[in-house]
């Protein structure tokens, strides 16, 4: 079985490029929706993080606010430090526990997981190959304006904390530039498949 990292900026496409790897036969897990399962009530991170940033995070349903939660963590490096802390082993033992089901069901299996601060993170490492997708900056910013419902500067404030493309593009075996059409996405796309599977035999 293969590891796959797939990566990138805020709304550079991976989402699309992920369903895509999957149309091609790929396995594909998304770190975010694992990052919700560990939050949810009955989550491992659930306890913890309440306990570290206080139950003004919390709705009244019970679930955490994710939004509220988020404005804490995003304009300070040492909290969201503290999120990822009680955050990440529990995803990644989730992680480990799907590599393994995979890894059974398809020894050539080609296995992704899809995550935003990868590289940031370390987690990169965790992976035999990595994909990065980008986009043009100004594409970026329309699609994250359209997705989240952000004004242009809540925008470009996030982006200004992300890790810059030039330096990411270092880490990736394979670059997937998502600014021209779908059709030109999903050719990129499938060529990065075809290596892949290769690299799985």
């Amino acid at each position: 079985m293969l590891r796959v990292g797939l990566t990138g900026g805020l709304a550079t496409g991976k989402s699309f490029v992920g369903q895509a790897l999957v149309a091609q036969g790929c396995h594909l897990l998304q770190a975010d929706a694992v990052g919700h399962a560990v939050l949810a009530p009955d989550g491992e991170a659930y306890g913890p993080v309440i306990a570290e940033f206080g139950p003004g995070i919390v709705d009244p349903d019970g679930s955490i606010a994710r939004k509220r939660l988020g404005e804490i963590v995003f304009r300070d490096p040492a909290q969201l430090a503290k999120l990822n802390a009680l955050v990440h082993p529990a995803v990644f033992a989730r992680q480990e526990a799907w590599f393994a089901a995979v890894a059974e069901k398809d020894p050539h299996a080609i296995a992704v997981v899809e995550a935003a601060i990868m590289i940031e993170s370390g987690s990169y490492r965790r992976y035999e190959q990595l994909i990065l997708t980008v986009c043009r900056e100004d594409l970026q910013i329309a699609r994250a304006m359209a997705r989240d419902g952000l004004s242009e500067a809540q925008v470009r404030d996030r982006l200004a904390r992300q890790m810059p493309e030039s330096e990411k593009r270092k880490y990736a075996h394979y670059v997937i530039d998502t600014s021209g059409t779908p059709e030109e996405t999903l050719e990129q796309t499938a060529r990065v498949c075809a290596q892949l599977k290769r690299s799985a035999l």
